[in-house]
């Protein structure tokens, strides 16, 4: 019998967390048939061994390529599929184990072509882990827009946790070259062509986001190096809210000079305001994770965060406003030859 769900992970040199993944899926308590395909992105670190050792639990198949992204992997995954739903987890992520079953009541009850669903911390993450979870999914931050309720018009899924129809993908030609920035042009793509996206609060997956501080930097300035390219390529999609962290941390800038230049009491206001914002914060992450130390990194995390992000995007956006050449010419960094 045909699986209905086909699980599809890229891995790139981490084969450790595959097991955590594995062990997960094994445990689903759904009864829906389901495959897993591994595809290896030219990793010199192969996930071979830890395929093997699940093979008795597992539907599972394993393919090995050279390395040309995540979005085409995923693709290459898509294209060998046996499902009606292909199922994008990213190998980072942990399954509840009711995430087939929640993932069946809500197809069933509200069928879409594309859908998306939450990530969150698990209690068992580091610190670290939980408070960046925190600020890129927390209302305070990115408004909820990773992990909160969200409106269907302008939903957006992303591959660490997404799902797309057979159909869907065969006539949307599946991810594109840039990265990261994959999932989100595949929605708009997929939203022109007529199909129907939307959320699955329900759907949960556990993030563990392999990352520290500097590397943080380094992912979020790249989403918002990404974000203005899609923009123009998708015209209409552009929000105002995506100016945020730009604005955030130039006013941050400005807040903290103000003091120095200026003696009166007033200079402090905008400083002030600042500390309040960032107070809330801690509070809203020590509620959400009931850990005092991630509710403390969360502060560093959202200010890493928004420098990272509010940067890649200023100077994205200026320089697609100003230079006749094309993305790929100015950031040769975020697209891959495939």
């Amino acid at each position: 019998m045909n699986p209905f769900f086909s699980f599809v992970i890229p891995v790139y040199n981490r084969p450790d967390e595959l097991r955590e993944l594995f062990a997960s899926l094994a445990s689903q308590e759904a009864d829906t048939p389901f495959e897993v395909l591994v595809v290896e992105d030219g990793s010199e670190k192969d996930a071979r061994q830890v395929v093997e050792a699940f093979r008795r639990d597992l539907d599972i198949r394993y393919f090995s390529k050279a390395n040309t992204g995540p979005g085409d992997s995923r693709n290459f995954g898509m294209e060998r599929a046996r499902g009606q739903y292909f199922l994008l987890v990213d190998s980072d992520c942990i399954l509840p184990p009711g995430y087939l079953g929640n993932l069946q009541e809500a197809l069933q009850s509200d069928p879409l072509d594309c859908f998306g669903g939450p990530d969150a911390a698990d209690p068992s993450f580091s610190p670290v882990q939980q408070a960046i979870s925190y600020t890129m999914t927390s209302a305070l931050t990115t408004g909820g827009l990773r992990g909160g309720a969200k409106r269907r018009e302008t939903f957006q899924p992303r591959s660490f946790n997404m799902g797309i129809s057979r159909e869907a993908f065969q006539k949307s030609g599946g991810f594109g070259n840039i990265h990261p920035g994959e999932d989100p042009d595949l929605s708009l793509r997929l939203r022109k062509l007529g199909f129907r996206l939307g959320y699955y609060p329900e759907v949960v997956v556990y993030h563990k986001r392999r990352v520290d501080f500097h590397s943080f930097y380094r992912q979020v300035y790249k989403f918002g190096l990404a974000r203005p390219i899609l923009n123009r390529w998708h015209p209409g999609s552009a929000r105002v809210t995506y100016w945020f962290p730009s604005v955030f941390t130039l006013g941050l800038a400005v807040a903290l000079l103000l003091p120095l230049l200026f003696r009166h009491p007033a200079a402090w206001i905008p400083a002030g305001a600042y500390l309040a914002y960032l107070a809330a914060l801690g509070v809203g992450a020590r509620s959400t994770t009931r850990n005092w130390r991630a509710a403390c990194l969360a502060i560093p995390a959202v200010l890493v965060q928004f420098t990272g992000y509010g940067w890649g995007f200023f100077k994205s956006a200026i320089l697609l406003t100003f230079s006749r050449k094309k993305p790929q010419t100015l950031f040769p960094e975020l697209f891959y030859n495939t």
